[in-house]
């Protein structure tokens, strides 16, 4: 059975609003793929959609816009308009503490 202090770390990640707003957006299409292509500087469809295919990899227009403005909406990245209909997404601090952990993560799990 899960000790008394790590069940209370499992309830507040269920319950906070904040803590659950992010798993949520983590466990959707891409979200970690997003925050990857941010913590690279890739917050342009344009840049993003170059990197994808330079890696065999794909990633909608539709997607990427809906992941960042979720990404956004969670204080993880911020948007600067290019023009009237295109924005360019950079990673805030807090964006990237969240994207170190997940690369963390992803190092031990890879070790």
């Amino acid at each position: 059975m899960v000790k008394n202090m790590e069940e209370e770390k499992i309830k507040q990640v269920l319950t906070d609003p904040k803590l659950s707003a992010i798993k949520a957006m983590l466990e959707k299409d891409h979200a970690i793929d997003c925050l990857l292509l941010l913590h690279t500087g890739r917050g342009k469809w344009k840049d993003a959609k170059e990197f994808m295919r330079k890696n065999k990899l794909t990633l909608s227009d539709g997607t990427f816009r809906a992941r960042m403005i979720e990404i956004e909406s969670l204080g993880l990245a911020k948007s600067e308009r290019i023009d009237p209909l295109k924005k360019y997404y950079v990673k805030t601090e807090f964006g990237e503490k969240v994207t170190m952990l997940l690369l963390g993560l992803f190092d031990e799990i890879g070790s």
